[in-house]
Parts: C-alpha cells; structure tokens; sequence
C-alpha cells in the first residue's frame, strides 16, 4: 500500500475515535501500578491480581472475538490478552478496527500464564493514550540503516531494545561515578561553557559571539583551569560531569560535542588519581554490569577481546612503551634533530616547530596505542605536550602524568598539576608563540588563572576522563555515537 494511503487511513481512524467522543490526546495522565518486567519477576505474587500497565503496542494478532497483543515499556515486553466478553462488544471492536501497532495504550487487567507459558495480562479495560500517526518500520527487518537510527534516535528507541539497554545503562553509569565519588568526599560543581579562554587542553574551540557584550565567546574544550580555581579557593575535592566542545573530526571514538568528568583533589599526586581511577573503574564494572570481566567484540561471531578490570592496572612509561614496540630509547635521544631523523626513518610526519618531545608522542600514538588493550597506566608525558603538568623532580623533561589506555583507547588523562605560577606563566608564553606560530590547538595564557595561582594553590592530583568512551566499553558499543542519544551529524 503506498505511504500516503497509510499515513490517510491512520488520520481516518483519529477522526472517527475524535467524532465519537474518544479522543486520545484529551487523556491527560494514565495510572500506571507495574511495569513488564515487575509482572515477570513477580508472577508468583502477582498471579490473578489486577495491574494496570502501559506502553506502545508493537504486535497485534486479531483472532475473531479474542485477539493478543504485545506493549513495550521501559524494562521489556509484555503480552495482552483482549477478549470480547472480558473488554465489551463496542470498547473490542474499537481495539480490532482503529488500534494500530505504534499506538500507546494503557491496559487494566488480571495476570495470568497461557497455556503456551507466556506470562500476559488478561485485558479488562483498554484505553488508548496517543494514536501513531506514522508507521513503525517493517517488524521483520526492523530499523537497520545507521545513518536513519542516529537521526532518529526516538524511533530506534522503539525499535531495538538494545539500544534503550544501552541508555538505561549509561545513565547507571554516571550515577555510579556520582555515587562512587560522593563516597570519597568529592563536591559535585559546575563551571561556565562559554568562556573568554578556552584552555586546559589541545583543542581547536568553537567561537560564538555575546551580544549583550558585543565579545567573542568560545565554547569550552575543558573543565580544568575553573575547577583550579575551585581547588585555589580552598575546596580540596571537586568534580563536574559536562558537555565540552572541540572543532575537530567525527569518527567512531570522537564527538565534537562530548560529555567529560574532570576531577581534583588537593594534597595528592598522579600516583593518588592512578590508584582513584583503578578503583572506580572496577566499581563502575562490578555495580553496572555485574562482573569486571567485560566482552568487547561481535557477540555473534564471539570475536573479540575480554578485557579484565579486576587485576591491577599495567603502569609503564611512555618511553618504556615505545622502546618495547621498537626498540627505540628516546631517553638516549639528546636533540630535536636526533629525533626528527629517527621520525623521518620511520615516515612518521611531524611539523616544522616540533621538538622532541613533541617526537615521543607521535611515536607512541604510532606504534603503542593500539597495542593497548589490557588497562595500562602510560605515565611520564615530555613537557612539551603538557603544558599544565608539575615537572618530574628527577628528569625536568619530562612530568607527572599519565594516560589510561584500554582497548587501544585513551580512557583518561591525568597530572600531578602545576603549581608554580612562574612556571606556569612561562609555559603559557610558550603555548603563545605556538598559536603565534599557526597551531590552531594551542593554549592562551590566562591572566585571572594565573593571578589566582599567585594566591597559592596546594600540591594537587588531578584528572579528565571520556565519560563516552566508558560507556562504549561498558555497553560493547562500537561507536560514540552509540552511545550519545542525539550525536554530531552532518545536515541533510
């Protein structure tokens, strides 16, 4: 049947339930008691009582005068029983001729098992709440096209129940980490998104304009230099969990619109934020998927990895990490020009400003990231990309941070943070001639940020982590955007 005439036969049957006083979008609220999954769990108690339940209609089998039908709520599926003797002559014939699949329905009745087994309400009353105005897809092949599910993320809500799990799961995972962290004695805090400094990370912003102040604005690519502030200010343990934006690419493990947890804690090192995160991981884990044992792969096919959360977490140096993959000791390396040679032996690229620092890290996101599928703590970055990290007091190229690598995936990126505002400034001053240069990821320097680190700001641990990429890993998810409901796409 052509599209049109379908989408004219559901207004027709709208207008017949309207003429004759049924309406359904004059129904303002309806009294849910269970949901699918309260009835199943608990038939023995629930058996021969009545419930009232609720939900979108998916299936419809009419069988003269008794039919069936399956609804979908939140936590599953559910089948009605709807007879004519039990419902009455015209509320069944309602149900038979001007009921669609997609329809909402509220339905009040007595639990029962069939004869097949199958747990069901036997209807007494049903009640249409919303009547679909457009069709579902086809239920045999469903809603397949990717594009279309990320699209219309609502509808592949409706159709696959395993996205809905994972959405249900993602946010378990955040009030996991709320939780989890609250218990440490961590403050929850926000901080601007529209901010004169974007800063905190390589990014490149997005710009705005403010016109109530006639300024440019940038969207924030970080959490970091305001949450500082908050530490400065005296409040020793704070995390926000926030939206930040990066002008960069689209692929499976980036988003330009992101969520991102920062957290910091006065009074401790990057050793404290390792053993932090080794523990919330395998809390997460344990409390959301039961087990810190986690499957990521085809589920199908059972090819994959299984990655363990349970054992202790792999510590290495990034330079340890690059000279077990290549042989290569970049602590020997005494110049740019060394390193630049070796890149060139390697056809790895690199740009004119680089130095060797700048060298290691392409080497590692070259040869080692990959290799990373177990967790594994990469510590010990070079200066020259961690403009906001303290100097390792033994070997000043080099800092005290670390990056968290599972499944080949930086998870989080942490410091022992800068305190020394001299230090700081002269940092910010060489990010300044980069952005001089032509580096569009560059950072500023922030005169309020550095005018309160003047103030005094204790020794502190701090950390950023992709709270989307967690839940990649958690759901078996292949791709962000599985795991964001509206993500990034281009406009048709």
């Amino acid at each position: 049947m052509p599209q049109e005439d379908i989408l004219q036969i559901k207004r027709d049957k709208l207008k017949s339930l309207q003429e004759a006083g049924k309406d359904p979008f004059r129904i303002v609220k309806y009294d849910v008691s269970h949901h699918s999954k309260e009835i199943k769990d608990g038939f023995d108690a629930l058996e021969g009582k009545e419930v009232s339940v609720a939900g979108r209609m998916m299936f419809k089998r009419v069988m003269g005068k008794a039919s069936f039908c399956n609804i979908s709520d939140l936590e599953g599926k559910l089948q009605i029983y709807a007879a004519r003797d039990n419902l009455g002559e015209e509320p069944y014939a309602d149900f038979k001729k001007l009921y669609d699949v997609g329809d909402i329905i509220g339905v009040k009745g007595i639990v029962f098992r069939t004869k097949a087994g199958e747990i069901s309400v036997e209807a007494r009353e049903i009640t249409l709440l919303s009547k679909a105005l457009q069709p579902l897809p086809e239920k045999f092949h469903g809603l397949t096209d990717t594009d279309m599910r990320y699209r219309q993320r609502y509808l592949d809500l409706i159709m696959n129940d395993k996205v809905k799990d994972t959405f249900v799961k993602r946010s378990k995972i955040i009030s996991c980490i709320r939780h989890f962290l609250d218990d440490q004695g961590f403050m929850e805090v926000e901080t601007p998104i529209l901010v004169e400094n974007a800063g905190g990370a390589a990014a490149r912003p997005f710009v705005t304009h403010y016109n109530a102040l006639d300024e440019d604005r940038k969207l924030r690519i970080s959490l970091e230099l305001y949450l500082k502030r908050l530490i400065i200010g005296g409040m020793e343990k704070v995390y926000e969990i926030g939206r930040v934006f990066r002008n960069e690419g689209l692929d499976t493990k980036h988003n330009p619109e992101f969520t991102l947890m920062e957290l910091y804690q006065a009074y401790t090192d990057y050793h404290g934020m390792m053993d932090l995160t080794e523990r919330m991981y395998r809390h997460v884990a344990e409390t959301v998927c039961g087990t810190t044992s986690l499957f990521y792969g085809d589920e199908e096919s059972g090819e994959g990895v299984t990655i363990d959360l349970g054992k202790p977490f792999r510590r290495l140096t990034m330079v340890d990490a690059i000279k077990e993959e290549t042989g290569i000791d970049f602590d020997s390396i005494t110049s740019d020009e060394e390193a630049k040679k070796l890149a060139d032996e390697k056809h790895i690229e690199y740009e004119k400003h680089h130095k060797k620092g700048d060298i290691v890290n392409l080497f590692f996101d070259e040869f080692c990231e990959d290799k990373m599928i177990q967790p594994t703590f990469i510590m010990d970055h070079p200066i020259e990309i961690s403009p906001l990290t303290k100097k390792k007091p033994d070997d000043p190229t080099k800092v005290e941070r670390f990056e968290l690598y599972i499944n080949g995936w930086e998870m989080c990126n942490a410091y022992s943070e800068l305190n020394d505002p001299i230090d700081q400034r002269e940092r910010f001053a060489a990010q300044d001639a980069l952005a001089e240069a032509g580096d569009e990821e560059a950072q500023h320097t922030d005169e309020d940020f550095l005018h309160a680190m003047e103030l005094g700001m204790p020794p502190t641990g701090g950390i950023g982590y992709g709270i989307d990429r967690l839940c990649m890993l958690l759901t078996n998810e292949q791709s962000i955007k599985g795991v964001i409901a509206f993500p990034t796409l281009k406009s048709l």
